[in-house]
């Protein structure tokens, strides 16, 4: 509603008109906000040829074609040339390492626990009057 002369009867509906435009223009900025607080997601499933995984990898060529034509590296080769894929790539260097990845402190005490199978002796128990004696 486009008026130049506002009058007193008018204000209600003004008043109404201007509430709803600020919702809307909330409700959109919640939404924006909402989107760009979204991690974006990088694709790292896209093709690369040999070269491209050579220099990714630094691997000498020899060694990655002895490997691809054993199939120790994931490829795929539809015609006459590779295709490999980079997050494929990714999980084939991360299995294939000598060290493994260091584990948490929470993740080193599930492994003692599930270790452990041998149940404690009841003479090593503590009991309450062995810690406070009346």
């Amino acid at each position: 509603m486009q008026k130049e002369n506002l009058t007193f009867n008018d204000l209600p509906q003004v008043v109404a008109q201007l509430r709803d435009e600020v919702m809307g223009m909330r409700a959109m900025l919640s939404r924006q906000q909402a989107e760009s607080s979204k991690p974006v997601k990088e694709n790292r499933h896209k093709p690369m040829t040999v070269e491209e995984a050579i220099e990714y990898t630094h691997i000498p060529k020899g060694t990655m074609y002895m490997k691809l034509e054993d199939g120790t590296i994931p490829a795929t080769k539809p015609g006459r040339r590779w295709i490999l894929y980079q997050d494929e790539l990714d999980k084939w260097l991360e299995t294939m390492r000598r060290n493994a990845v260091p584990l948490t402190a929470e993740e080193v005490n599930e492994a003692i626990l599930a270790s452990h199978k041998r149940k404690p002796d009841k003479h090593d128990w503590q009991t309450e009057t062995d810690i406070n004696p009346m």
